[in-house]
Order: structure tokens, then sequence, then C-alpha cells
């Protein structure tokens, strides 16, 4: 009989890994094998248990999946009348259908309802959506909310205790009442579970309808002026920052690697001279260009982003019963914050 202690396998779970290459979630990694959907060096498999190395080949509907990417983040203005999910059982417009054809396939951190707008987290990384959902990460997701009438003190201070609704037990909610409207009011609510429909089933339960539902943070990630439709990519340093390695075991941070400029060839040199003509100074190719966009903080423009910057129509305006935390991305004293934007800052 060997002495010798068995290795660990080597590699990662099959389903981990179609995870970690933003193919679908963990359980729906799951349910793809089960169909047998997934082939692994030819042959289909029927155990999401099985260990990959990155020598195996991985399809998935024939299509070969390539290596997990580094972890990429993106905060996404979603509109309203949406569905948060990668297809509707009822053919409805999706998040997904919208965005811009240039964005690699990603996954949203959690949901909006079809009706609720505002900030939503996209992000390449299963391993990552599986943390920054979590209620053990303790992060704010932070509303406004419009509703009808004007509820009291008296009942938003149940909000503030911990309400049970049908059965269903909420967590203390920060809430604020900022101002009325007409017939209506204006609310800013922080919760830390997000539950399905928690906001709307707990404004039900004290009489006060939601009329309107717009997530201004998540964490300390912010909307700001973002407009809607639109998705802007997180810089990879301020990604790091603000997630650390506590949050970014599996999942790490992509790196930036820092080369020093090429010297110009001869042969270089004699063409950018041809090029310039007489008179002008020729152009070092290592000069910076306006036309060049930084690799983070990027925006992208989705199919259905609006023309002009995001507005709240009706909404409090920044300043007005919103609080100064709730104006723009970015860090306090005009730092750059978690988008890499410049601006104040205050996090969820």
């Amino acid at each position: 009989m060997s002495d010798e202690t068995p290795q660990a396998p080597k590699g990662d779970r099959i389903a981990k890994m179609l995870s970690r290459a933003g193919l679908a979630s963990r359980r729906d990694a799951e349910r793809m094998i089960a169909e047998g959907r997934v082939r692994v060096n030819g042959a289909p498999i029927d155990s999401p248990a099985l260990n990959v190395t990155p020598a195996d080949r991985i399809t998935v509907d024939g299509k070969p999946v390539e290596a997990p990417q580094p972890a990429r983040l993106w905060l996404y203005h979603k509109p309203s009348g949406l569905v948060t999910s990668a297809r509707d059982e009822k053919g409805r417009e999706t998040v997904f259908d919208t965005l811009p054809e240039d964005l690699p396939r990603v996954m949203s951190v959690g949901r909006l309802d079809l009706t609720s707008e505002g900030l939503l987290l996209l992000t390449n990384d299963g391993g990552l959506k599986r943390r920054l959902e979590l209620p053990s990460t303790g992060w704010m997701r932070r509303y406004r909310v419009r509703v009808k009438g004007s509820p009291s003190e008296d009942r938003l201070a149940e909000l503030r205790a911990g309400i049970t609704v049908e059965g269903v037990d909420y967590q203390p909610m920060e809430v604020r009442f900022d101002r009325v409207q007409g017939a209506n009011s204006w609310l800013t609510v922080a919760i830390r579970e997000g539950k399905n429909r928690e906001i709307r089933r707990a404004m039900d339960a004290i009489g006060a309808t939601v009329l309107r539902l717009i997530r201004i943070s998540y964490g300390p990630f912010q909307l700001g002026t973002l407009e809607s439709g639109a998705v802007e990519e997180v810089r990879p340093r301020i990604l790091r920052e603000q997630l650390g390695q506590g949050l970014l075991p599996e999942a790490e941070a992509p790196r930036q690697v820092r080369r020093g400029p090429r010297k110009p060839s001869a042969k270089d040199a004699a063409k950018l001279a041809a090029k310039s003509g007489p008179g002008k100074a020729p152009r070092s190719p290592n000069a910076p260009s306006s036309k060049v966009k930084p690799s983070g903080g990027r925006t992208f423009r989705s199919k259905t982003a609006a023309s002009g910057p995001a507005g709240e129509r009706g909404a409090p305006a920044a300043g007005k019963g919103a609080g100064p935390g709730d104006r723009k991305r970015g860090g306090p004293g005009g730092k750059p914050g978690p988008s890499g934007r410049r601006g104040p800052r205050r996090d969820g």
C-alpha cells in the first residue's frame, strides 16, 4: 500500500470555468451541462464537477470557449421597460438586446425590475458577480423613489425598524423624505439585501405605492450623470482600489503593464520627415494623440442611449433633497471616483 497522499485534481471545475468565462452563472452552467450542450475534448459531459485545465478544448453549442479574461466591471444606466435577463419567456426586450455590439459578453450583478431604472453593474466574470451580489459584502443599494401620496414619519419609521410583508422579513432600511411634488412624494431609500421587489412591497405595506424607482448607487459605484442607456467601464485601477483582494480572490483585477516608449528607428524618422512636408516638425510615433481614449473609463453607447445627458425627469435635483453624496460619480474633493471621473462622491 502506498503511503503517498493523493494529490488534488488539477484545474478548475467546468461549471466554475464557464462562469469565469462570462458564459453563464454556475447554476446556468450546470443546466447547460445537464442538457448536453457542453463538450470537453470533443466528448459530451454530464457532471459540473469535472475538472478542466487550459489544455482542454471546451465547446458550448459547438462554439469554442475562450480562456477566462481578467475581471472587468461596467456601469450601465438601465432604462425603464427592459427585462434584466438573457432571455424572456414573454419575448420582451432585454437589457442584453440593447447593449453596444463592441461590448464583450457580460452578465448583470443582481437585477432591476422591468419598470425600475438606474444603475446596473455588468461584469464579464461570474466569480465577481457572485461576490458583489452577496448581502455579506455589506454594500448599500441606494434608490430615489417616487411614491403616491405623502407617507407619514410614523409609517416610514416602520421601514427603518424592519418590516415583515406576507411572511417575508425585510431588514431595516435607510429612508429619507426628500420633498413633495404635487400629489406625490420623493424619498431616498437604501437597502443591503436587495430581495425581489423589496422596496415596492415594503412601500405597499405602508400604503405608499411606488410610481418610479431609480437606483442611484451600488456600493461605492454611482450613477451620476451617466445618460440613460449608456455603458461606462470602470478603470482597472479604480476597480482594484474599490474591490481589493477580499472581493477579487478568484477574479483578479486586470494588471496594467507599463512599457517605456519605443525609440524610433532611422527608417521611422525618414518616413515621418517625408510625411511632415516642408516647414513642419515631424511628430514622434510615441507622442499622444487626442483621438486615443484611455483603456479604462470608456463610455459605450447602447442602441437605446438617450441623445442628451441622463435626466431624472420629476426627480429632485442634486442638492434638493438628494443629499450631497448623490450628485456625481467621483471622489471627495474632486478626486477620481470609482468610475474614474472627478467630482464629489459619497459611498452608498
